[in-house]
């Protein structure tokens, strides 16, 4: 399979109050963290989007190997920046992995599991221990429905919708912390 990696960084931060991108994390900033996981995963292509905070993020994060892709209207929701990844994608992909830049826990192995279970799936999740969460796959039946999506948590909608075939693969662990607040923040530095 040929797959394109999506790294979702283009967030504001509202309500972390500053670029929760560059916030430091194990010895480099929580986006090259989770931009070196994508890494490890083996992506045939690896794009990121960035949108709040942009050039300080390009700055300040290494992004080699990957293509950034701008989503102005990063305001609206994730939604955005995933359409305009999608319509980056590479012609010969079969499907995209997302995997949230805010979302450090997630790992390499988390991503073999999916990509190891999604077969012919149109979506695939994890099911964690203690419920569903990124990364996801979609195949590329469905990138005309996610260059449509609208707002927040569309994926979530369109995981919901009951139009789709949705494979849970089993990954080990529970739902790797998704850092929004100062709370969250200082929960995954505990943990």
């Amino acid at each position: 399979m040929f797959v394109a990696g999506i790294v979702l960084a283009a967030g504001g931060s509202r309500r972390l109050g500053r670029p929760k991108q560059l916030l430091p994390y194990r010895g480099a900033t929580l986006l090259d963290w989770t931009v070196g996981t994508a890494r490890a995963c083996g992506f045939d292509q690896l794009l990121v989007t960035l949108g709040g905070a942009a050039s300080a993020v390009r700055s300040g994060v290494d992004l080699a190997a990957a293509e950034v892709v701008e989503n102005p209207d990063f305001g609206t929701g994730c939604a955005g920046s995933i359409g305009a990844a999608v319509a980056r994608v590479d012609r010969r992909a079969d499907g995209v992995v997302l995997l949230l830049g805010d979302q450090p826990g997630v790992t390499a192995e988390n991503v073999q599991a999916l990509l190891g279970c999604v077969d012919t799936a149109a979506i695939g999740v994890c099911r964690y221990r203690d419920g569903l969460g990124h990364p996801f796959w979609f195949d590329r039946a469905l990138f005309g429905e996610l260059r449509q999506l609208h707002g927040d948590k569309a994926v979530w909608k369109l995981l919901h919708s009951g139009r789709f075939a949705v494979t849970e693969c089993p990954v080990d662990g529970t739902v790797p912390l998704d850092v929004d607040t100062w709370a969250d923040y200082q929960m995954l530095l505990r943990g």
